[in-house]
């Protein structure tokens, strides 16, 4: 069904059918869906964002001519770099059984292979949720082998298996509150770290500008240094972070978290001096 355009209120809209109430909205919206979609759609690394391609050319197909030529005019104009996401392929299936899953509330087997226990285990997952962060698909859940909740990656799921037995998300679940003030997406037990670094002038700037962790206080110091200050749940995920920045980078506070990023160092400059 075509778009009928309306010049004086700059406004688009979609005649109404029995499955698609009436929907109308403006040049400037038409221009943001058709660019998003056109820009990150392409790829089928996520999931939701190939049936928004596919949608944003249907809706672009139908808009009369002059419009086409103008947004296609302007969309060519507009580029999205995201990072590198990883592939679903092979694994589409797990993950619309997944969501499937968390909808029929059922529980499911997975093996895994896990980069935790080194091998690959089998488990009962209760699944609540699923997650894309960064550049991977995550689903949350209880597993009976571990009898916590825990989050596993997509894309490690060997094999997965729909069973008969039912199950209900606690009402206390919420993925934010699981996470805590994890420096991204591995909490760890015990209280909360208060973490100090110092960035050296040469990438304060870069740090600063950046929104890292929800925690996060920033302060530019006179010599061109800056203080980062956040409170994390666990260690280990921002030494790896801090130690991205190799020299223009000071672990302070706590100590623990200084120790941790030494070693790290000193075992990364035995590597290079062919002591080890």
């Amino acid at each position: 069904m075509p778009l009928e355009f309306d010049r004086k209120s700059q406004r688009f809209s979609i005649p109404g059918a029995a499955f698609l109430p009436p929907t109308d909205f403006t040049a400037e919206e038409a221009l943001s869906l058709i660019a998003l979609a056109g820009e990150m759609g392409r790829s089928a690394a996520l999931p939701f964002y190939e049936p928004a391609y596919t949608a944003a050319l249907k809706l672009e197909a139908n808009l009369p001519a002059p419009i086409r030529q103008e947004l296609g005019r302007m969309t060519r104009g507009i580029k999205i770099r995201l990072n590198q996401v990883g592939h679903l392929s092979g694994k589409s299936s797990v993950y619309q059984a997944l969501v499937n899953a968390i909808e029929s509330r059922r529980v499911v087997q997975i093996d895994y292979d896990s980069y935790t226990e080194w091998e690959q285990i089998t488990t009962k997952l209760r699944a609540y949720q699923v997650l894309f962060s960064r550049r991977s698909w995550y689903v949350v859940g209880r597993s009976s082998l571990h009898r916590e909740v825990r989050m596993f990656n997509v894309t490690r799921i060997a094999s997965l298996k729909l069973l008969g037995q039912r199950f209900v998300i606690p009402r206390s679940f919420d993925l934010d509150r699981y996470l805590r003030n994890a420096w991204h997406l591995i909490p760890a037990p015990g209280r909360d770290s208060h973490v100090i670094v110092r960035f050296k002038p040469l990438v304060a700037g870069n740090v600063a500008e950046v929104i890292w962790h929800k925690t996060q206080k920033t302060k530019l110091l006179p010599d061109g240094s800056l203080e980062f200050r956040a409170t994390v749940s666990g260690l280990i995920e921002i030494a790896w972070w801090i130690l991205g920045y190799g020299d223009q980078a000071e672990a302070l506070r706590p100590a623990r978290l200084r120790r941790l990023v030494a070693q790290r160092a000193q075992n990364m400059a035995a590597m290079y001096n062919g002591s080890c």
